[in-house]
């Protein structure tokens, strides 16, 4: 029943992705979301996988090998790691990832990241990386990190599809057309490099207060919406000597 009614879902609001080729000869960022222990590892937290989880495994792959890909080029990576303080909620959600715990940390395959001088991490308090790195002073470390780099395309992966790496779209490319983030022009959203989590229906009628969240339903509807805000949604993401995306 599931699955015909994800192919419905797809029949109604069907989604075209695209090889999206980055040019050599202008500046490509990666911004990795919330690829942390407390998301991804099996039973590492309150919003930790259950169990091995196909789509999370994926997106680990995908983007430590996009990870490597644009270190050795040397061009500019963001992490952004969730990171709580224990008497600062994020409802509707149990505590989760608080700071200097092990949930907050990248996940063992991308842990080499922080000794990559290339590499910019940023621990922020709530879903939407954008908002997380404003400073008390108001200045944005994602905003500086852009046009330091003079950034022209943002490839963008991690969890979750959509929550955190939508929200996060969203405010970029908002931020993007009002002209905060010259001369960023692209925002690519690498599909196989992102995931959501599953939380099935017949569990969450089991919990008081407790939303659905069916993994393959929800992850669809946040490339959707990423794409339906402005977003290029990528099936694959490549190199080479062209002119730009």
């Amino acid at each position: 029943m599931a699955s015909h009614t994800i192919e419905l879902l797809k029949n109604e609001i069907p989604l075209e992705q695209e090889s999206v080729v980055l040019a050599e000869d202008t500046v490509n960022g990666l911004v990795l979301v919330d690829i942390i222990n407390g998301f991804c590892i099996v039973g590492a937290g309150n919003l930790a996988p259950r169990e091995p989880n196909r789509q999370i495994s994926e997106m680990i792959n995908e983007s430590t090998r996009l990870a490597k890909l644009f270190c050795e080029k040397k061009l500019p990576v963001m992490a952004f790691l969730d990171s709580h303080q224990p008497n600062k909620p994020e409802d509707p959600y149990p505590p989760h990832c608080i700071a200097g715990t092990h949930e907050s940390n990248l996940v063992p395959e991308l842990n080499w990241l922080e000794n990559e001088t290339n590499v910019t991490i940023r621990r922020k308090d709530c879903f939407d990386g954008y908002v997380g790195s404003i400073e008390e002073d108001g200045s944005n470390v994602f905003v500086d990190w852009v046009k330091k780099n003079r950034i022209k395309t943002v490839v963008v992966v991690g969890v979750c599809t959509d929550i955190c790496v939508l929200d996060f779209v969203c405010s970029t490319i908002s931020a993007k057309n009002h002209g905060l983030l010259k001369p960023l022009e692209n925002v690519v959203v690498y599909s196989h490099a992102c995931a959501t989590f599953n939380f099935p229906l017949e569990i969450a009628t089991n919990i008081k207060g407790s939303l659905a969240h069916p993994q393959e339903f929800m992850h669809h509807v946040g490339l959707y919406m990423a794409k339906e805000r402005g977003a290029k949604i990528a099936k694959e993401v490549l190199f080479g000597a062209v002119d730009k995306v």
